[in-house]
């Protein structure tokens, strides 16, 4: 029987969370990063996350497969009780649950940690991640049209919010 387990990122998760993030950028719309990442640069990115911005693995029988994270959203002293989460799952682990576990478990820690609002930004026609979380309670707070541009379209992003 399979085991999963979430739990909080390590130094030497980078280089999985590089490749699962390298094969969102390369094959998808669900981020608008078009150049692929290596282990040292996730390495310094979770460094720069610290405490109060969580990043978070999905291990499976001890291999990481999926991870999430907690970001800053805004620069200016108004947003600090609002952060921006992201989740992704390693492409051939999709479909089993993975993705609601991360998500849970940002909640979490987002409230534990005193934030007042968790925004998502997701890509148009990426329909598992807005089933995410909608299902987590997200509600859509509006649509920014043709904001994004990538593998020559104009993308839209819709905001989604939950208010803890």
């Amino acid at each position: 029987m399979e085991t999963l387990k979430i739990r909080r990122a390590v130094e030497s998760d980078a280089e999985a969370i590089a490749e699962i993030y390298n094969h969102a950028i390369t094959t998808s719309t669900a981020t608008f990063d078009t150049e692929e990442k290596t282990a040292d640069e996730r390495q310094r990115w979770l460094a720069e996350h610290g405490d109060n911005y969580p990043v978070i693995v999905a291990e499976l029988d001890g291999e990481v497969v999926g991870w999430g994270s907690l970001s800053r959203y805004g620069e200016r002293p108004g947003w600090k009780f609002t952060v921006e989460n992201a989740v992704y799952v390693r492409h051939n682990c999709r479909g089993r649950g993975i993705g609601k576990l991360l998500l849970e478990k940002l909640i979490e820690e987002a409230r534990m940690l005193g934030y007042h609002c968790i925004i998502a930004q997701v890509v148009g026609g990426n329909e598992a991640s807005f089933k995410l979380h909608e299902r987590a309670g997200f509600e859509t707070a509006g649509v920014l049209r043709e904001s994004g541009r990538k593998f020559d379209r104009w993308l839209d992003v819709i905001l989604m919010q939950k208010i803890l």
